[in-house]
């Protein structure tokens, strides 16, 4: 993610670390989402395979038949196998369900690159589920362990940029920016994600839990785009581990208030000791919020790490990793 970023006027040095994430936690409340008109419950099942006993033979063909403007949960299966095809949900098309049969054998894969509309997988629409599937961007990281011939480009497995989105035993597979986690709430569960350079990126108030992040060459693990105290971004990652081949700084600043926590992770030793790099922002390390709270493993060693990381109290430290952080009006619950 090499996109260069205007860098914000510096804040006062005598801002304590409260009012440094005070936009993060002191907020007014979301508008109340339109409910589905069917509560949480599916109201119908299309399914996608290539078995033929099935609905559909692709993906996006299944999307497309969805109504615009849907107000009910639909619930697209999807049977094993690989299926390469882009793969988008239109802003016009919420409350739809993906569900695959197992993260390791259902799998969308396309080979493009670029930031914008390139992803394997692109979500516009508010109010998506997805369950047991990876998504791979093949063009710099090739299935099947191939060898990767392509120039080195931002490839996207996933561009995840509607509200109230959630990940379930998913996987997500490239090498620079794998994971592109645009905006909205969103709230990743056991997902497993392989990358090097900057491969969880953006601006999301996302929480990953219990998730493996896996760094298969140098680089960065996140690169958060917080602009502003009153933005509410942030990426938190609660009891996750960090393992690879790589030697990885757990991330570094898109925009100069970019906010971090690791919460009781493990750390292999591919986590170099420094633990953050402040790539373009010098002379912000004040506004930047990068917490590790709890952690182990031989990269937790914090005893060489940067001197602007920061120590958040118990009571911060327990409002950002707990799920209330991205579950405003309880959305999680009510998806199906």
């Amino acid at each position: 993610m090499r996109i260069q970023r205007k860098l914000l006027p510096t804040s006062i040095l005598c801002i304590s670390v409260l009012i440094v994430i005070y936009g993060l936690v002191a907020v007014a409340p979301e508008p109340e989402p339109e409910p589905p008109s069917n509560g949480g419950k599916v109201s119908k099942t299309i399914t996608v395979g290539k078995s033929g006993h099935v609905d559909f033979s692709s993906i996006q063909s299944a999307i497309n038949s969805i109504p615009v403007n849907n107000r009910a949960w639909v619930r697209v299966q999807i049977e094993n196998g690989v299926y390469g095809e882009k793969v988008q949900i239109p802003i016009e098309k919420p409350f739809i369900v993906l569900e695959g049969e197992s993260m390791k054998d259902t799998i969308i894969a396309y080979g493009d690159y670029g930031l914008h509309k390139n992803a394997t997988f692109s979500v516009f629409a508010d109010n998506v589920v997805a369950r047991r599937i990876s998504f791979y961007n093949t063009y710099n990281h090739p299935l099947n362990n191939g060898v990767n011939k392509n120039t080195i480009h931002e490839a996207a497995a996933a561009m995840v940029m509607g509200n109230r989105i959630s990940f379930y035993e998913c996987g997500f597979y490239g090498l620079q920016d794998t994971l592109w986690d645009v905006q909205g709430l969103h709230y990743y569960k056991s997902c497993f994600i392989e990358g090097s350079a900057d491969f969880i990126f953006g601006l999301a108030r996302s929480i990953f839990e219990k998730c493996v992040i896996s760094v298969i060459d140098d680089g960065y693990i996140t690169a958060q785009g917080r602009d502003s105290f009153e933005d509410r971004s942030a990426f938190v990652f609660k009891e996750c581990s960090v393992i690879g081949t790589g030697k990885t700084y757990l991330g570094r600043p898109w925009r100069c208030h970019s906010t971090v926590l690791f919460y009781n992770s493990s750390f292999s030793n591919a986590v170099v000791p420094q633990g953050w790099d402040i790539w373009n922002c010098h002379g912000h390390e004040s506004d930047i919020t990068y917490v590790e709270h709890g952690c182990h493993g031989p990269g937790a060693n914090t005893s060489k790490r940067v001197n602007w990381v920061k120590k958040l109290n118990n009571r911060m430290v327990s409002r950002m990793s707990s799920l209330s952080f991205v579950n405003k009006r309880g959305w999680i619950e009510k998806q199906p």
